[in-house]
């Protein structure tokens, strides 16, 4: 005879079926999360190589002085191409004491550094390493003869070595230039010849040695900056670097100096 379940019995096992239908979905949905969180892992972002640098330093007591430099790099992977933006600033201020005429003291605060530069690139991939590229940089310096100073260039990029530990690419160029002399109030635009060298070399696992050489040659002034840097990683985003930059005009107004230079230790950020 065939065999007849009451109504509850049936209920129940179409409770139990959906249950164990339920718990099947749940213990799959982490495995497809976790498949697609790899995937998205693995895609480089078009923001990677971006970051920035901050270093700050401040004494008190018989002197007092502040002293801060910040970078922020910008790096943006489209396609064949390559934008980029650097951002600089520099600011140092100290106090002294001057004795007034009635014999008393009075002290004072005043600013003995403040530069601030900005730069923006462009690169088109020809092959591999191979690139044309518009550059454009403008800077601020109150303590410098050319107080003002931009510039926009084109160029022809390439990489000259490309081994495992050792990368130096270099990039040749005309362009045009204009400035400003602070003491003068004298404007000048000329053409000028670009070239910069961009050497890293990995010393060990997480030490990098980098140095960056910027050329602009004109009629009545070259201007040569170098950046020399030696970075050690903490982690995969944050490093200590310590730095070193020379800065060379070769015709600059009496009584000032043709080259600067600049010490740092920052605290190093990199977007991966």
């Amino acid at each position: 005879m065939p065999r007849h379940f009451p109504l509850c019995d049936i209920r129940r096992r179409l409770v139990k079926h959906r249950l164990v239908i339920c718990l099947l979905g749940l213990s799959v949905c982490p495995l497809a999360i976790a498949q697609d969180a790899s995937q998205l892992a693995a895609i480089a972002s078009p923001w990677s190589g971006s970051g920035g640098e901050l270093g700050f330093a401040s004494a008190n007591g018989n002197s007092t002085s502040e002293t801060f430099n910040g970078k922020l790099r910008l790096r943006y992977n489209e396609g064949d191409w390559i934008h980029s933006m650097d951002l600089f600033g520099l600011r140092s201020s100290a106090e002294y004491t001057r004795t007034l005429d009635d014999g008393s003291s009075q002290r004072f605060r005043q600013t003995t550094a403040y530069r601030y530069s900005a730069a923006a690139a462009s690169g088109l991939q020809l092959g591999e390493h191979r690139q044309l590229t518009a550059n454009a940089r403008y800077e601020r310096d109150d303590f410098a003869t050319y107080d003002r100073q931009g510039s926009f260039s084109l160029g022809y990029g390439t990489r000259l070595i490309d081994a495992d530990k050792l990368l130096l690419d270099a990039q040749l160029g005309p362009g045009v230039r204009r400035t400003h002399e602070a003491e003068t109030d004298q404007t000048r635009t000329g053409l000028i010849g670009r070239s910069q060298l961009d050497l890293r070399y990995r010393i060990t696992d997480n030490t990098a040695l980098s140095n960056n050489l910027l050329v602009e040659a004109g009629s009545y002034n070259t201007f040569a900056q170098n950046d020399l840097g030696l970075s050690v990683s903490m982690n995969d985003r944050l490093a200590l670097k310590a730095g070193w930059q020379a800065r060379h005009n070769s015709d600059v107004a009496d009584g000032k100096r043709k080259t600067d230079t600049l010490t740092t230790v920052n605290l190093v950020y990199t977007y991966k």
